[in-house]
């Protein structure tokens, strides 16, 4: 149960990270040769009937792996991610949140990290089918799209110490 539960923070042959893991399948890359282990968790163990292992924290791949930066994928989750659960007018996290697009798709508005956001039900109703300026409201942060890197540290908090120098998050 242990190991399905526990995180893995899986890096490139260059260092940088590329993804996050359980430790089942972290072993398994371990075991046959394609990573290697950079840290352990110090109190946990894998065990089998004749040895004893450390449970893995983070791995590094033996073969650099090219990857296409990709970017983050546009979806609700990661939206909800970006924008750290809460209202992006009014800064609210408690009440149910919704998707507002800031152009209105009545009006041409499309489906980009730049044009949605998160908003609580009371300010999407407020802005309504206006852009936030007929609206009389602001964004509290300029939109983008985030790396794959800060949905990773958004997403597994709280990060181990272990892993915030891959993260940068010393």
């Amino acid at each position: 149960m242990l190991m399905q539960s526990s995180k893995v923070l899986v890096l490139n042959a260059s260092y940088e990270p590329l993804s996050i893991c359980d430790a089942r399948n972290a072993v398994l890359l371990l075991f046959c040769g394609k990573a290697m282990m950079v840290a352990s968790h110090p109190e946990h163990r894998i065990r089998t009937v004749t040895e004893s292992y450390p449970m893995p924290s983070i791995v590094r791949l033996t073969v650099f792996v090219r990857v296409e930066y990709r970017g983050a994928v546009l979806n609700r989750k990661n939206l909800f991610r970006r924008d750290e659960f809460s209202c992006q007018y009014c800064g609210g996290g408690k009440a149910e949140l919704t998707i507002d697009h800031v152009v209105p798709k009545s009006r041409g508005g499309e489906e980009s990290w730049e044009n949605l956001v998160t908003a609580c039900k009371p300010c999407n109703n407020r802005k309504g089918n206006r852009t936030p300026a007929e609206a009389g409201m602001t964004l509290l942060k300029k939109l983008s799209r985030p790396s794959h890197i800060t949905l990773m540290r958004q997403h597994y908090l709280p990060v181990s110490d272990e892993w915030k120098p891959y993260l940068f998050m010393s």
